[in-house]
Protein backbone atom coordinates (compact mmCIF):
# COMPACT_ATOMS: atom_id res chain seq x y z
CA UNK A 1 0.00 0.00 0.00
CA UNK A 2 1.50 3.38 -1.31
CA UNK A 3 1.81 5.33 2.50
CA UNK A 4 3.43 8.82 2.84
CA UNK A 5 6.18 8.63 1.17
CA UNK A 6 5.16 7.01 -1.47
CA UNK A 7 2.31 9.08 -2.03
CA UNK A 8 4.68 12.30 -1.82
CA UNK A 9 6.79 10.55 -4.73
CA UNK A 10 4.07 10.36 -6.90
CA UNK A 11 2.87 13.81 -6.07
CA UNK A 12 6.52 15.74 -7.04
CA UNK A 13 6.51 13.59 -10.06
CA UNK A 14 3.14 14.21 -11.43
CA UNK A 15 3.76 17.90 -10.69
CA UNK A 16 6.39 17.79 -13.44
CA UNK A 17 4.22 16.43 -16.13
CA UNK A 18 0.60 17.09 -15.65
CA UNK A 19 0.47 20.98 -14.76
CA UNK A 20 -1.55 23.35 -16.88
CA UNK A 21 -2.15 21.78 -19.33
CA UNK A 22 -5.55 21.80 -20.96
CA UNK A 23 -7.87 18.42 -20.24
CA UNK A 24 -10.16 17.53 -23.46
CA UNK A 25 -11.33 14.51 -22.67
CA UNK A 26 -12.26 11.89 -19.39
CA UNK A 27 -13.05 8.73 -19.78
CA UNK A 28 -14.50 6.58 -16.79
CA UNK A 29 -14.44 2.52 -17.15
CA UNK A 30 -15.04 2.24 -14.02
CA UNK A 31 -17.35 4.41 -12.38
CA UNK A 32 -17.06 3.04 -8.61
CA UNK A 33 -13.90 4.65 -8.44
CA UNK A 34 -15.78 8.74 -8.64
CA UNK A 35 -17.60 9.87 -5.69
CA UNK A 36 -18.88 12.35 -7.28
CA UNK A 37 -21.45 12.88 -10.10
CA UNK A 38 -20.42 11.33 -13.11
CA UNK A 39 -21.38 14.16 -15.49
CA UNK A 40 -20.29 16.73 -13.39
CA UNK A 41 -17.13 15.08 -12.85
CA UNK A 42 -16.60 15.10 -16.43
CA UNK A 43 -18.07 18.61 -16.85
CA UNK A 44 -15.85 20.05 -14.32
CA UNK A 45 -12.85 18.71 -15.91
CA UNK A 46 -12.78 19.12 -19.51
CA UNK A 47 -11.58 22.19 -20.47
CA UNK A 48 -9.66 23.02 -17.22
CA UNK A 49 -5.98 22.43 -16.60
CA UNK A 50 -4.09 21.49 -12.81
CA UNK A 51 -2.63 24.44 -11.26
CA UNK A 52 -0.38 22.47 -8.30
CA UNK A 53 -1.10 19.49 -6.79
CA UNK A 54 -0.83 19.08 -3.11
CA UNK A 55 -1.10 15.97 -0.56
CA UNK A 56 -2.57 15.79 2.74
CA UNK A 57 -1.94 12.36 4.52
CA UNK A 58 -2.40 10.02 1.60
CA UNK A 59 -4.41 11.94 -0.02
CA UNK A 60 -3.25 13.67 -3.24
CA UNK A 61 -5.30 17.10 -4.36
CA UNK A 62 -5.36 17.88 -7.95
CA UNK A 63 -6.04 22.42 -7.46
CA UNK A 64 -8.23 23.11 -10.32
CA UNK A 65 -9.66 26.71 -10.20
CA UNK A 66 -12.47 26.86 -8.43
CA UNK A 67 -12.42 23.12 -7.22
CA UNK A 68 -9.68 20.48 -5.99
CA UNK A 69 -10.09 16.82 -7.09
CA UNK A 70 -9.39 14.34 -3.94
CA UNK A 71 -7.50 11.14 -4.79
CA UNK A 72 -6.84 8.13 -2.77
CA UNK A 73 -4.56 5.19 -4.19
CA UNK A 74 -5.83 2.65 -1.43
CA UNK A 75 -4.09 -0.54 -2.29
CA UNK A 76 -2.56 -0.45 -5.02
CA UNK A 77 -3.85 2.35 -7.60
CA UNK A 78 -1.16 3.93 -9.88
CA UNK A 79 -1.02 6.73 -12.03
CA UNK A 80 1.14 6.87 -15.43
CA UNK A 81 1.19 9.26 -18.44
CA UNK A 82 1.06 7.70 -21.84
CA UNK A 83 0.26 8.51 -25.58
CA UNK A 84 -3.25 9.02 -26.15
CA UNK A 85 -3.32 6.78 -29.15
CA UNK A 86 -1.47 3.88 -27.08
CA UNK A 87 -4.20 0.65 -26.15
CA UNK A 88 -6.24 1.09 -22.68
CA UNK A 89 -5.18 -1.95 -20.78
CA UNK A 90 -6.96 -3.55 -18.47
CA UNK A 91 -7.58 -2.32 -14.79
CA UNK A 92 -6.96 1.72 -16.59
CA UNK A 93 -10.26 2.97 -14.98
CA UNK A 94 -9.91 6.82 -15.68
CA UNK A 95 -8.34 8.51 -18.18
CA UNK A 96 -7.51 12.13 -18.67
CA UNK A 97 -6.68 12.97 -22.28
CA UNK A 98 -5.02 16.36 -22.48
CA UNK A 99 -4.63 18.46 -25.73
CA UNK A 100 -1.16 17.75 -25.92
CA UNK A 101 -1.83 13.88 -27.25
CA UNK A 102 -0.72 12.75 -23.67
CA UNK A 103 -2.91 10.79 -20.98
CA UNK A 104 -3.48 10.71 -17.30
CA UNK A 105 -4.31 7.15 -16.87
CA UNK A 106 -5.20 5.75 -13.26
CA UNK A 107 -4.52 1.96 -13.18
CA UNK A 108 -5.95 -0.08 -9.97
CA UNK A 109 -6.00 -3.57 -9.57
CA UNK A 110 -8.61 -3.93 -7.01
CA UNK A 111 -10.09 -1.14 -7.87
CA UNK A 112 -10.69 0.53 -4.12
CA UNK A 113 -9.08 3.62 -5.03
CA UNK A 114 -11.65 6.99 -4.82
CA UNK A 115 -11.58 10.11 -6.73
CA UNK A 116 -14.04 13.06 -5.54
CA UNK A 117 -14.45 17.01 -6.32
CA UNK A 118 -15.17 19.32 -3.94
CA UNK A 119 -15.62 23.07 -4.21
CA UNK A 120 -12.21 25.27 -2.48
CA UNK A 121 -14.22 26.18 0.30
CA UNK A 122 -15.47 23.08 1.56
CA UNK A 123 -12.17 20.85 1.53
CA UNK A 124 -11.57 20.65 5.09
CA UNK A 125 -14.90 20.27 5.38
CA UNK A 126 -14.65 16.92 3.64
CA UNK A 127 -14.85 13.77 5.86
CA UNK A 128 -12.28 12.64 4.23
CA UNK A 129 -9.65 15.61 4.92
CA UNK A 130 -11.53 16.75 8.15
CA UNK A 131 -10.37 13.27 10.54
CA UNK A 132 -6.86 13.61 9.33
CA UNK A 133 -4.30 13.89 12.31
CA UNK A 134 -1.07 15.63 12.27
CA UNK A 135 1.47 14.38 9.68
CA UNK A 136 5.15 13.33 10.91
CA UNK A 137 6.59 16.44 8.81
CA UNK A 138 4.21 18.70 10.46
CA UNK A 139 5.88 20.93 13.57
CA UNK A 140 2.50 20.50 15.39
CA UNK A 141 3.18 16.95 16.27
CA UNK A 142 4.74 16.86 19.66
CA UNK A 143 4.84 14.65 22.46
CA UNK A 144 2.28 16.49 24.44
CA UNK A 145 -0.21 16.23 21.07
CA UNK A 146 0.76 12.20 21.34
CA UNK A 147 -0.17 12.10 24.82
CA UNK A 148 -3.34 13.97 24.82
CA UNK A 149 -4.32 11.33 21.86
CA UNK A 150 -3.05 8.16 23.65
CA UNK A 151 -4.58 9.13 27.29
CA UNK A 152 -6.91 5.98 27.92
CA UNK A 153 -6.31 4.41 24.65
CA UNK A 154 -5.80 0.57 25.67
CA UNK A 155 -5.56 0.09 22.25
CA UNK A 156 -1.86 -1.59 21.31
CA UNK A 157 0.43 1.06 19.53
CA UNK A 158 0.78 -0.56 16.00
CA UNK A 159 -2.59 0.12 15.77
CA UNK A 160 -3.00 3.40 17.03
CA UNK A 161 0.37 4.01 14.52
CA UNK A 162 -2.16 3.38 11.49
CA UNK A 163 -5.31 5.78 12.55
CA UNK A 164 -5.06 8.35 10.51
CA UNK A 165 -7.07 10.63 12.77
CA UNK A 166 -4.00 10.23 14.88
CA UNK A 167 -0.58 10.06 12.56
CA UNK A 168 -1.48 10.86 8.82
CA UNK A 169 0.26 9.39 6.56
CA UNK A 170 1.68 6.15 8.43
CA UNK A 171 0.97 3.24 6.88
CA UNK A 172 1.72 -0.38 8.27
CA UNK A 173 5.64 -0.39 6.47
CA UNK A 174 6.68 2.96 7.95
CA UNK A 175 4.70 1.82 11.77
CA UNK A 176 6.46 -0.64 12.15
CA UNK A 177 10.09 0.95 11.38
CA UNK A 178 8.80 4.22 13.90
CA UNK A 179 7.75 1.50 16.33
CA UNK A 180 11.44 -0.27 15.96
CA UNK A 181 12.89 3.00 16.34
CA UNK A 182 11.41 4.59 18.94
CA UNK A 183 11.87 0.75 20.65
CA UNK A 184 8.49 0.39 21.76
CA UNK A 185 6.46 -2.99 21.37
CA UNK A 186 3.48 -2.95 18.74
CA UNK A 187 1.46 -4.56 21.43
CA UNK A 188 2.42 -1.93 24.56
CA UNK A 189 -0.83 -0.15 24.71
CA UNK A 190 -1.19 3.34 23.93
CA UNK A 191 -2.47 4.48 27.47
CA UNK A 192 1.14 3.54 29.22
CA UNK A 193 2.99 5.37 27.05
CA UNK A 194 5.62 8.61 29.19
CA UNK A 195 6.37 11.58 27.38
CA UNK A 196 9.53 10.26 26.93
CA UNK A 197 8.72 7.34 24.50
CA UNK A 198 6.17 10.00 22.80
CA UNK A 199 8.95 12.41 22.48
CA UNK A 200 10.73 9.05 20.58
CA UNK A 201 7.73 8.86 17.93
CA UNK A 202 7.82 12.29 17.43
CA UNK A 203 11.19 12.02 16.67
CA UNK A 204 11.64 8.85 14.65
CA UNK A 205 8.64 9.39 12.72
CA UNK A 206 9.99 12.50 11.14
CA UNK A 207 13.54 11.09 10.50
CA UNK A 208 11.98 8.18 8.85
CA UNK A 209 9.46 9.90 6.50
CA UNK A 210 12.05 12.35 5.52
CA UNK A 211 14.70 9.57 4.55
CA UNK A 212 12.14 7.76 2.78
CA UNK A 213 11.00 10.33 1.01
CA UNK A 214 14.80 11.07 0.01
CA UNK A 215 15.04 7.60 -1.42
CA UNK A 216 11.61 7.41 -3.31
CA UNK A 217 9.67 5.68 -1.11
CA UNK A 218 9.40 2.11 -0.87
CA UNK A 219 8.84 -0.32 -3.37
CA UNK A 220 7.35 -4.04 -2.19
CA UNK A 221 5.51 -5.93 -3.94
CA UNK A 222 3.45 -5.06 -6.61
CA UNK A 223 3.60 -1.30 -5.70
CA UNK A 224 5.97 1.34 -7.67
CA UNK A 225 5.14 4.93 -7.68
CA UNK A 226 3.88 6.24 -10.65
CA UNK A 227 5.59 6.84 -13.99
CA UNK A 228 8.60 3.80 -13.33
CA UNK A 229 9.59 5.97 -10.56
CA UNK A 230 10.83 2.95 -7.96
CA UNK A 231 11.89 3.87 -4.32
CA UNK A 232 14.44 2.38 -3.02
CA UNK A 233 14.20 2.98 0.96
CA UNK A 234 13.11 -0.80 1.03
CA UNK A 235 16.74 -1.21 1.32
CA UNK A 236 16.76 0.56 4.58
CA UNK A 237 14.51 -1.25 6.37
CA UNK A 238 15.15 -2.24 9.36
CA UNK A 239 12.52 -4.76 10.68
CA UNK A 240 9.48 -4.63 7.90
CA UNK A 241 9.41 -8.06 6.00
CA UNK A 242 12.61 -8.97 7.92
CA UNK A 243 11.32 -12.02 9.60
CA UNK A 244 13.72 -14.24 11.02
CA UNK A 245 16.56 -12.17 10.10
CA UNK A 246 19.12 -10.58 12.69
CA UNK A 247 18.07 -7.93 14.26
CA UNK A 248 20.73 -5.22 13.34
CA UNK A 249 20.85 -3.48 16.86
CA UNK A 250 21.24 -6.95 19.15
CA UNK A 251 21.51 -9.82 16.03
CA UNK A 252 17.64 -11.41 17.86
CA UNK A 253 15.68 -12.89 14.93
CA UNK A 254 13.00 -10.60 14.27
CA UNK A 255 9.76 -11.73 14.78
CA UNK A 256 6.40 -11.36 12.72
CA UNK A 257 2.51 -11.26 14.29
CA UNK A 258 -0.89 -10.03 13.52
CA UNK A 259 -2.03 -6.83 14.80
CA UNK A 260 -5.52 -5.62 14.20
CA UNK A 261 -5.09 -8.01 11.11
CA UNK A 262 -1.65 -6.90 10.07
CA UNK A 263 1.35 -8.37 10.01
CA UNK A 264 3.98 -6.81 12.23
CA UNK A 265 7.38 -7.07 12.60
CA UNK A 266 9.79 -6.20 15.57
CA UNK A 267 12.41 -7.74 17.76
CA UNK A 268 10.94 -8.62 21.17
CA UNK A 269 14.60 -8.23 22.49
CA UNK A 270 14.73 -4.31 21.91
CA UNK A 271 11.25 -3.42 22.01
CA UNK A 272 10.24 -4.47 25.59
Amino acid sequence: MPEIAEVETVRNTLKKRVLNKKIKDVKIIYDKIIESDLQEFKDILINNEFKDILRIGKWLIFVLPDYYLLSHLRMEGKYFIKNSNDPIEKHEHIILTFNDGSDLRYHDTRKFGRMKLVKKDELYQTKEIAKQGKEPLDDSLTSNYLLKKFKDKNIPMKKILLDQSIISGLGNIYADEVLFASLIHPLRMASSLTKEECERIVKTSKKIIEDAIKNGGTTIKSYTSSLGVTGHYQDLLKVHKKEGKPCVNCQTPIKRIKVGGRSTYFCEKCQN
